[in-house]
């Protein structure tokens, strides 16, 4: 991994999501020596709800964020909100418009300032399909979003 993206928490997340296998090894590794927080699951849906209820819900379960702290919850909300806007190119609609998604997600949390006073930030990265729900007419996808703990 080159030295100067190390700490970068937004290319880890997109890497995290869009890798698998011994690529996704080699992340999981970096983030575990930086002591950084993390998951990554996938969601297929025509509604927006699901999306961010999945993203939110396996990032309480493997305690990346803590449900119980509001600005825990708040600032990984903007970041999946952020994500999705990247995803749906701004139009923040799937089903109305008859579009679908599967995706491949990922939540980083950690420090990437060297100034400690700068805190904990988390990183939403989505990697899959975008398009009609119909097989094959689907054209690939990214969003990413990071906000402040």
């Amino acid at each position: 991994m080159l030295k100067e993206a190390k700490a970068r928490i937004g290319r880890n997340a997109i890497l995290l999501a869009m890798f698998d296998g011994e690529e996704e090894l080699e992340i999981t590794r970096h983030l575990d020596y930086l002591s950084w927080r993390y998951c990554k699951g996938k969601v297929g849906s025509m509604e927006l709800q699901k999306i961010v209820a999945a993203i939110e819900t396996a990032a309480k379960r493997t305690h990346v964020v803590d449900g119980e702290l509001y600005r825990e919850m708040h600032a990984l909300y903007h970041a999946v909100v952020e994500a999705v806007q990247g995803v749906t190119r701004g139009q923040v609609e799937l089903g109305d418009l008859m579009r679908t998604v599967g995706l491949r997600f990922a939540v980083v949390r950690g420090t990437p300032y060297e100034n400690a006073a700068e805190g904990e930030w988390i990183a939403v990265a989505l990697y899959g399909t975008i398009g009609a729900p119909i097989r094959g007419l689907e054209h690939e996808t990214v969003g990413l979003g990071i906000n402040h703990i």
